[in-house]
């Protein structure tokens, strides 16, 4: 059994072009509240994130630090995993992995993500808040196999 976080960056500023927009204030203190909370979850014996993807953008990147500072894990980042991607896409990617991944990504992709591994249709989404956090567990990431753990928010 294997676990995969789905996480959506925090609260990031307007801007142009969309790839460069960065965390507000509120957004870094989402993400460094976030990284606390899991931190402390695996303190007190929950599994252990052993690698954290980012999305190319900016804000996914900064939120995806603040999660590798806390947790003591580098952060990675993997093309394909931008708003509008695919996440059967992602899914084909996840199979080929171990361990127990946390990927920060946008909306609408986590939402879709998380509908596709936990209901089997990416249609059926969860509509994630900025630095939202949705906790899966699963023995194959394929569509409908996995159980959704805990969902939390900032």
């Amino acid at each position: 059994m294997s676990r995969l976080w789905i996480m959506r960056h925090g609260e990031a500023a307007p801007g142009t072009p969309d790839s460069a927009r960065r965390l507000t204030p509120l957004g870094e203190q989402q993400a460094a509240t976030m990284a606390r909370r899991l931190a402390q979850q695996q303190a007190d014996g929950e599994p252990s994130v052993s690698r954290i993807i980012a999305s190319p953008l900016v804000r996914a990147r900064q939120t995806a630090g603040e999660m590798g500072d806390a947790l003591g894990v580098g952060v990675e980042t993997l093309s394909g995993i931008a708003p509008d991607d695919s996440p059967q896409a992602f899914c084909d990617w996840l199979v080929r992995q171990s361990g127990n991944v946390l990927m920060v990504s946008h909306m609408p992709l986590v939402g879709a993500l998380a509908g596709l591994l936990v209901e089997g249709r990416s249609d059926q989404g969860v509509a994630f808040p900025p630095a939202g956090l949705a906790a899966l567990e699963s023995e194959v990431w394929a569509g409908g196999c996995a159980r959704l753990i805990r969902f939390t928010a900032p």
